[in-house]
């Protein structure tokens, strides 16, 4: 697993740039842990808020700033994970991670007030295998602690010294804590598929779905495959997964037929090929999938307009 930015970068500069040019790694490290960048950002300006708050001659106590921050963000995402989960509990429907776009199919707003820093936390974050969906729908079944140890060392390649610190236990509990969130992963993960691969399928399934035929859909679809929506409440959504090739290409011809005008995108999700759908030059629906052996297994519509805010001035092709 490659790590976005390796630990320690800059800790030992006290400077107030130093101290800003953290956000890229926090932002990156708060979205692979709570699966949502709004949830990311609040986090992070926590995290700065603490910072503020301190007396300059509390933070010129602290040697290494950027340690600091890390500590803080992991512990504050830690907290939120805890809560998360009962949120979710009573959250409408499914949940599903908020879908991030490639940085060159945005149009992002303009920066204020004169900054450097890209205008949108989007354009911060590093889009590898650890933002792929099918990956944060895994970290989604584990523990807390399990997610945090396994992301700080297993991504971002944190001893679990550091770890320990942030998680409140011994690293020996961390270093188990990430081995069991390791089997998790391995258990879930199928046969790669090359990105050209990947693209092809998810442009014929587009095809096939713009054209309405159901026999190619389910050619496209594995048998056992699965489709998740998530509308939050706020649209209309399946709110079970749907299962089985036949049901779910009938499912998306129904949608077809309920909303004539809707135009298919091609577009990269989590730094995958993915599908937004728009309607009236809104988007509507962002799709992630998850391939294997040259069919789909899963599909992942995110359809609640909260985790849309990102992609609603995409670029028509």
């Amino acid at each position: 697993m490659s790590t976005p930015s390796e630990p320690g970068n800059d800790r030992s500069e006290p400077g107030p740039s130093a101290i800003v040019g953290e956000r890229r790694q926090l932002i990156n490290l708060a979205y692979r842990l709570l699966g949502s960048l709004a949830e990311a950002e609040d986090a992070v300006q926590e995290t700065y808020a603490r910072w503020y708050a301190m007396s300059r001659q509390q933070q010129e106590a602290i040697e290494s700033p950027g340690a600091w921050l890390t500590t803080v963000a992991g512990r504050i995402c830690l907290d939120l994970l805890g809560s998360a989960r009962v949120r979710r509990e009573r959250y409408v429907g499914e949940w599903i991670p908020e879908p991030l776009p490639d940085r060159a199919e945005w149009i992002s707003g303009p920066a204020g007030g004169g900054r450097a820093e890209p205008a949108d936390p989007a354009d911060r974050v590093t889009l590898d295998e650890s933002v792929n969906m099918a990956f944060l729908v895994v970290l989604e079944s584990m523990t807390p602690a399990e997610r945090v140890a396994f992301i700080l060392h297993d991504v971002f390649r944190y001893p679990f010294a550091e770890v320990a610190e942030i998680v409140g236990r011994t690293p020996a509990a961390c270093r188990q804590l990430a081995s069991s969130a390791r089997r998790r992963i391995r258990a879930a993960q199928a046969p790669a598929v090359p990105t050209a691969g990947q693209a092809g399928l998810v442009r014929h399934f587009k095809e096939a779905w713009e054209a309405r035929d159901i026999g190619a859909l389910v050619d496209l679809l594995d048998p056992d495959a699965t489709m998740i929506a998530d509308g939050g409440g706020l649209v209309g959504a399946a709110l079970r997964p749907v299962e089985g090739s036949e049901r779910i290409a009938q499912y998306l011809i129904h949608i077809a037929g309920k909303a004539p005008g809707l135009t298919l995108l091609e577009r990269t999700v989590n730094g995958r090929p993915g599908l937004v759908a728009q309607h009236a030059g809104v988007s509507v629906t962002v799709a992630a999938f998850d391939l294997t052996a040259g069919r789909i297994t899963r599909i992942w519509a995110i359809r609640n307009p909260e985790k849309l805010r990102l992609w609603t001035e995409n670029r028509q092709s």
